[in-house]
């Protein structure tokens, strides 16, 4: 490799050897170097039409790869619109790097042009905020960045470049990525976890959060039917087991199943793996807040963030440790779960008959589900999302969502799905609110020729905020109702094939033509026109 000629250079050799293949960006003068750099580098970059849009392409590559997602953008206003993506990654402990312009290093402190602190700004919702301020010291700072993004629990990292600095000539070496441990189940911890195990009746798995793999998931999953355990999965992590595994009992979500939480409540033993007992998993701090409740986590992350109510033991181990440690294990107990098990699936399965039983939306999803196979879903927030859940999950990765309740992610997610598994089917479930706050890189898409299906549910409302204000102000609406523009014209505008679903004599068609254009390589939407009455499944 030739010598980089300036520290944009360096940086953009540095990502190659962190095995970067892809960035997301939106361009501004603050990083010409940098951009400069990635001319014949062999990176592709994606350009997009807002910064929250890059951003949420890097956050969902993070969550989809597991190696950090990179974003591009510039100083003041373009950092602000990246922020969004910034606390998703935080919430949701995703892998993620952004670069961020700033201005050159004379000009600070004098209220330059779109300056900013970025400490100040990005300080409380990042695992690190990191400013190169020597051009030789490139490399370093990118290795730097790239493991605080992955170690432990993974987080986002911002990075600011002065732009006088990343253009100043480069005179450093480049560095290696530094090495990323999955931690370990020791030979005591495999012990007590299985004395534990073979103590109770009533086990419990929970399953989420960050560092799995394809091989962590399948292997926990076989580990889990060996011995007719349990898995309940994380709200926004359907994936880790497939929805068909007779171990697969649904998930601990907002407004879910009552039948789960009451397994959650009487697990004589609870083992989570990845996940932490959140607000969310507990229905707002009140699920299994007994002091003398038995739970293992297992979990990389040392400060234990995000957890409520006790923990019996922690096994200082991301998903990948704990599957090797647990992949040949047979408890010899599977049938005394298996009653216990089974009852948790027949609930699940019962939940899903229920929900597939509606019209509109629910009756265009089946026929998407009828047509497809390990489909990768994509999801935002909004009641809207609880529609994704009659898509089948078959291995992981299938689901990119945001645990932090963001909204406009659906449509920047499946662009990455699509570019970085362009032969798996990739449904993104959004809602009218939620499609307008990036439905501008449906652009994106068409130019990078993502193919996709999107779902639009046309309820003219926020119907999250509505279904809540029904429940405190009954019959008082405020500020919630939408004029939504014609999603297909809007659709076909931005080059890709459109549908409009009124009834649901129109859906299989409109379905079974959209999922044509996609195999012929370009997006599809299906505007799903419903009675605003509709909030929820």
């Amino acid at each position: 490799m030739t010598t980089p000629t300036h520290a944009g250079r360096a940086i953009v050799d540095s990502l190659v050897r962190h095995g970067v293949r892809r960035v997301y960006s939106v361009p501004g003068e603050s990083y010409l170097a940098l951009l400069d750099g990635l001319y014949e580098s062999g990176i592709h970059n994606v350009v997009c039409r807002q910064e929250g849009g890059a951003a949420y392409m890097a956050e969902a590559h993070g969550k989809l790869t597991g190696t950090p997602g990179v974003a591009m953008v510039t100083r003041g206003p373009g950092a602000a619109n990246a922020f969004v993506a910034v606390h998703t990654a935080w919430q949701d402990a995703t892998p993620l790097v952004l670069f961020v312009g700033l201005v050159p290093i004379g000009d600070r402190q004098r209220e330059s042009f779109q300056e900013f602190d970025p400490a100040a700004w990005f300080g409380t919702q990042t695992k690190r905020v990191l400013v190169l301020d020597e051009p030789d010291r490139a490399s370093e700072v990118v290795a730097e960045a790239f493991f605080a993004a992955t170690s432990g629990r993974p987080g986002p990292v911002v990075v600011g470049l002065p732009e006088d600095v990343v253009a100043a000539p480069f005179a450093g070496r480049l560095h290696e990525p530094l090495p990323v441990v999955d931690g370990t189940v020791s030979e005591c911890d495999l012990a007590d976890l299985v004395a534990r195990l073979q103590r109770s009746e009533r086990p419990l798995l929970l399953v989420g959060g960050a560092r799995w793999t394809p091989d962590a998931a399948a292997t926990t999953t076989r580990f889990a039917e060996r011995n007719a355990l349990p898995i309940v999965q994380e709200w926004h992590a359907a994936d880790r087991v497939p929805t068909a595994s007779p171990s697969c009992v649904g998930q601990l979500a907002f407004g879910g199943p009552a039948y789960a939480a009451r397994m959650l409540e009487e697990a004589d033993l609870l083992v989570t793996v990845g996940a932490v007992l959140g607000d969310v998993v507990t229905g707002g701090y009140r699920l299994r807040q007994d002091p003398d409740a038995a739970t293992v986590v297992v979990t990389i992350d040392p400060g234990l963030r995000g957890r409520s109510g006790a923990v019996s033991r922690h096994v200082l181990a991301a998903p990948t440790a704990f599957a090797r440690a647990v992949a040949e294990l047979d408890l010899d107990r599977a049938e005394v779960w298996r009653p216990w098990t089974e009852a948790g699936r027949r609930a699940y399965e019962e939940e899903l008959a229920r929900l597939a039983r509606g019209t509109g939306m629910t009756t265009v999803l089946r026929e998407i589900a009828a047509r497809t196979s390990d489909a990768l879903q994509t999801v935002g927030a909004g009641n809207h999302t609880a529609w994704a859940r009659l898509l089948p999950v078959d291995r992981y990765p299938g689901e990119l969502a945001t645990r932090n309740g963001s909204m406009g992610y659906a449509v920047p997610a499946a662009v990455v799905a699509a570019l970085e598994h362009p032969g798996r089917a990739v449904v993104a479930v959004a809602g009218d609110g939620e499609l307008l706050m990036n439905g501008q890189e449906l652009a994106t898409a068409a130019q990078e020729g993502a193919a996709f299906l999107v779902v639009v549910m046309d309820n003219g409302q926020y119907g999250t905020i509505r279904m809540h204000q029904e429940r405190e102000y009954p019959g008082r609406v405020s500020g919630t109702r939408l004029a939504n523009p014609d999603f297909a014209a809007l659709a076909r505008a931005y080059g890709g094939h459109a549908e409009t679903v009124r009834a649901d004599a129109e859906a299989a068609g409109a379905v079974e033509r959209a999922l044509e254009a996609v195999a012929e390589g370009v997006f599809a939407l299906v505007h799903v026109v419903v009675d605003p009455a509709v909030l929820s499944p």
